[in-house]
């Protein structure tokens, strides 16, 4: 068999198998199957410490802002996020870059070898001919091959985000130094559950016994499922409401500014070493209020995990980091900006920060996959924009046109917005960016990392 020549032969390999992010089985939610697959490779998850990172909204940007400040530090640090914005060497990489394509090509030599001795050792698991069987996910592959990739490169540190849920997530094989649970949403209900209680239980389950989790601000369900959680497991419970208040935000077509407010503590907490006079506020580059809570949450991690890094360090990271499709403006006069917002929250939050930025009465282009919960996200956006177009996220997400349009139809009554809907999504983003560009009025792209990613893809082209 022929040795790969570089990750594109890699990640063309992989995308042979049944892609976990377009289809799921009863069969895919266990967690044996990926221990078996470890276990085979020597069990690559435990060759440096993680990070593991759950959550329905901000879980990609809190594990990058980790991963960064990390590296600023002068960690060699691993990363794993998803969806990729243009290759798929974003979701197995270093904070700073990619690996070596050696690195990539080694890896995926070695992930081949041992899903032939999977299917070969246990066909009850991997053979899909087998009653129970199924042939490895993309996405399991992909996290063992990023486990691998961090073992060759000899990583000080990987951190990780989970893909969907946490207590059968294929990433939930690490005892990490510290669990971050990001806001859990009503996301996935056909695989999580219908309530948010019910998704917090699947989320609590990268909580494990004796590491310390940091929690964003939950709904009330979900924080008493995840305290309960904690406490079983003696798990020491980090909840950011009861430990800072962030104030002063200032958001700009530049970045966020903002300053954090310690709350006094019966316990040492991780924060206290933030003071006014140390900092008296935080600058990023990214966009948004949000962003402001994901480096709390970041930071906190950090401070816990590696308490002898300096402050200036973490703060100068902080400063620096960049996110692509997270209110990211890839074009100017007029603008586009492009956010892989899919949830209703996200996309009211993307939504006010372009209104808070931009005003009312621009253009919009959106996109969201079939589970979504698109009548919530069309009321959210009807009142804002002038000019709608809908289309379908990609084809690589599973889409509903048929919903879509009758949401926004049903939802425009009363308002005066323009509606096109134009299920080819590369016509969808030419109209779009046309017509931006002809009336000088900004263009928000949301809905969608795919769709982001895509837009992103052709105005870098053109």
């Amino acid at each position: 068999m022929k040795s790969f020549a570089n990750s594109q032969e890699v990640f063309e390999w992989l995308s042979g198998y049944i892609n976990f992010e377009r289809g799921l089985s009863s069969k895919t939610f266990r967690i044996d199957r990926m221990q078996i697959l470890a276990e085979l490779a020597n069990n690559p998850e435990r060759c440096a410490p993680v990070i593991h990172v759950a959550g329905s909204k901000g879980k990609g940007s809190v594990t990058t802002m980790i991963a960064d400040m990390l590296h600023e530090a002068g960690y060699r640090t691993g990363r794993y996020v998803s969806p990729h914005i243009t290759e798929y060497r974003e979701r197995v990489s270093r904070a700073e870059g990619f690996f070596d394509e050696t690195i990539y090509a080694t890896a995926g030599d070695e992930l081949r070898i041992l899903v032939k001795e999977a299917v070969q050792h246990y066909p009850e698991l991997f053979d899909p001919t087998a009653p129970e069987g199924e042939e490895p996910t993309f996405f399991e592959l992909l996290t063992l091959y990023f486990f691998l990739c961090c073992r060759l490169d000899h990583c000080d540190v990987m951190v990780v985000e989970t893909g969907m849920g946490g207590r059968l997530d294929a990433t939930n094989i690490v005892t990490p130094l510290v669990s971050v649970i990001t806001p859990i949403e009503l996301e996935h209900t056909q695989y999580l559950g219908t309530t948010y209680a019910a998704i917090a239980g699947e989320k609590a389950g990268i909580i494990k016994v004796g590491r310390p989790v940091v929690l964003a601000e939950q709904q009330v369900e979900a924080l008493m499922v995840l305290r309960t959680t904690a406490a079983d497991r003696q798990a020491p419970l980090w909840y950011l409401p009861e430990l800072a208040d962030i104030h002063d935000i200032q958001v700009t077509r530049q970045g966020t500014r903002f300053s954090i407010n310690i709350k006094p503590q019966r316990l040492p907490s991780p924060l206290d070493i933030i003071t006014a006079q140390d900092r008296p506020s935080l600058e990023l580059s990214m966009v948004g209020a949000i962003q402001a809570q994901n480096a709390l949450q970041a930071l906190t991690a950090v401070r816990i995990a590696y308490p002898d890094i300096p402050m200036a360090t973490l703060f100068k990271s902080l400063k620096n980091t960049c996110i692509p499709g997270r209110f990211e403006r890839i074009h100017e006069n007029p603008d586009i900006i492009i956010d892989g917002a899919h949830t209703p929250r996200s996309v009211k939050l993307c939504t006010d920060t372009f209104l808070h930025l931009y005003g009312r009465d621009n253009l919009l282009l959106f996109g969201c996959a079939a589970d979504k919960d698109v009548e919530t996200m069309a009321r959210t956006v009807m009142p804002s924009f002038s000019h709608i177009i809908i289309t379908k996220p990609g084809n690589f997400k599973k889409s509903n046109m048929e919903r879509t349009e009758k949401a926004f139809t049903d939802t425009k009554v009363g308002f005066n917005v323009i509606v096109e809907s134009i299920p080819d999504t590369l016509l969808a983003i030419e109209r779009a960016t046309f017509l931006t560009k002809a009336t000088k009025k900004p263009l928000l792209v949301t809905g969608s990392f795919y769709l982001a990613a895509d837009t992103r893809a052709f105005c870098t082209s053109i």
